[in-house]
């Protein structure tokens, strides 16, 4: 019975149980700068050791909290943001990286490793484009929360999340990556057709947010019915043991 009870409690509050899942998942890579600036290095250091393999962690491809910017895109990228290359010189990190872009290979492992100073701040430990997926997740498993309440929601169909949620983010991904690839190998067919691109923060995060948005979309309706279901099942199952009890007693 205990244990029907924790599996219930957990399928009519999955929702709350997920929100909260995620809000954690994203706020210890938000926290991680936040301690990093208060002195608090070795905590801080174990977030961004967990959150290493989850994600690139690239200093030029992540926010930055208490410094002079939100973020240090390279100068290839474009905007009014000043570029990380400004500040390469002046981070040990970035002795022997080099500021052209084509040289990607000599920048990625300075970039990754380099987690802040006093005068850009600190680095959150996960990247743009993954805090814009699940801060995005967050919001619309809030608004999820809300609007089921005036009925079931139709989810998203799966060739509208290959268009709208997986093709904004893999067209700004992927072009980058080939064009990085490509003048890295010397192939100038390809160069010519991916030329050497970086993307901007603003992109960085609205592809993400509208890729969290659809996995909302899609999943969170089907998890909802099929918990429902889930729920509906172990009630029956608990009511059926509680009147097996209660006639074992009149006995």
């Amino acid at each position: 019975m205990i244990v029907d009870r924790i599996f219930y409690t957990l399928t009519r509050r999955w929702l709350l149980f997920l929100n909260l899942a995620i809000a954690f998942y994203v706020g210890l890579p938000i926290l991680a700068p936040v301690l990093m600036h208060a002195g608090l290095t070795g905590p801080a250091n174990i977030i961004y050791r967990v959150y290493s393999p989850m994600c690139h962690q690239l200093a030029s491809r992540s926010f930055f909290l208490f410094g002079e910017q939100p973020a240090y895109p390279r100068a290839i990228a474009g905007g009014n943001l000043r570029s990380i290359e400004e500040y390469m010189t002046d981070i040990p990190e970035f002795a022997n990286a080099s500021p052209d872009p084509a040289q990607w290979s000599t920048f990625m492992i300075p970039a990754r490793v380099f987690r802040g100073n006093e005068q850009m701040g600190y680095k959150m430990a996960l990247c743009q484009r993954d805090i814009g997926i699940y801060l995005s997740m967050l919001i619309g498993g809030l608004i999820y929360a809300v609007v089921r309440r005036r009925g079931p929601v139709r989810p998203m169909p799966f060739w509208l999340f290959v268009v709208i949620g997986l093709g904004p983010i893999a067209l700004d991904g992927f072009s980058q990556l080939f064009s990085q690839m490509f003048v890295g190998m010397g192939i100038e067919p390809l160069m010519r057709l991916f030329p050497l691109r970086e993307s901007t923060p603003f992109f960085r995060v609205l592809t993400g947010a509208i890729m969290g948005l659809s996995i909302v979309w899609l999943i969170y309706p089907r998890l909802d019915e099929q918990f429902k279901v889930t729920a509906d099942d172990i009630q029956r199952r608990m009511r059926a043991q509680q009147a097996a009890s209660e006639t074992q007693t009149a006995d």
